[in-house]
């Protein structure tokens, strides 16, 4: 079982699989970030495919990116400044990726931060190399607080406890089969940044063991299906 980790920011998800011992075979990132720094770092092979290469001029409709607002994504997806006028070609990057991963062998794919929604066609590729196959975590206890601003939301619901989830990553944006879940307290005088940072505490511990975990359950399923 060859794994890969997707990344678009600082790596410190990443850094915590390899602190945890996880076989990190591959990290593949959206944009040049420090994710693919600490990969090199560690001697592993990483691979750039970069979303600005596919984002085309449009028209204002296509104003929204990745299911929140361009200005939430005006730096995080290449510094683009005019985001409202362009349009990313979902499809075309998903398959590209897809692509890139499988001709590389990688069987399982771990998102850690990774800036990029992917569409369908990133799962079904290859006769569905990638379906079931992908996992991602999320700053709350789906299914509540899906979405960009799930710290915040959690916040400004009053929530007495917020967490995160490691879940089976499928088309719909934070949804798929949750594979495991921690709860974290929201205290008085908690702000977005505290919060946060006490939810990645926990999710840098959780994530590493559930992908484990997986990988562990993907391969006895090749064993058992190599005896039959």
């Amino acid at each position: 079982m060859r794994l890969a980790v997707l990344v678009s920011g600082t790596g410190s998800i990443l850094e915590a699989m390899l602190g945890g011992g996880l076989p990190v075979d591959l990290v593949g990132a959206d944009r040049p970030c420090r994710g693919l720094g600490v990969a090199a770092d560690a001697g592993i092979e990483t691979v750039l495919v970069a979303r600005c290469e596919w984002t085309m001029r449009g028209t204002g409709e296509d104003s929204v990116i990745d299911g929140h607002s361009a200005a939430d994504h005006d730096s995080a997806a290449g510094g683009v400044s005019d985001l409202g006028r362009r349009r990313f070609d979902r499809e075309g990057y998903s398959c590209e990726l897809a692509a890139v991963l499988g001709g590389r062998g990688v069987d399982v794919v771990a998102m850690a931060g990774f800036g990029t929604v992917l569409d369908a066609s990133f799962f079904e590729w290859g006769d569905g190399r990638y379906r079931g196959r992908v996992l991602n975590t999320h700053p709350s206890l789906l299914p509540a607080f899906p979405g960009w601003h799930a710290v915040r939301d959690a916040l400004d619901a009053g929530a007495a406890e917020s967490g995160c989830t490691v879940h089976v990553a499928i088309p719909e944006v934070d949804a798929g089969p949750v594979l495991a879940q921690r709860a974290v307290p929201v205290l008085a005088g908690d702000d977005e940044t505290t919060l946060h940072e006490r939810i990645k505490k926990a999710e840098r511990e959780l994530y590493p063991a559930t992908i484990a975990a997986f990988l562990g359950e993907q391969r006895a399923g090749q064993e058992r299906g190599g005896r039959m």
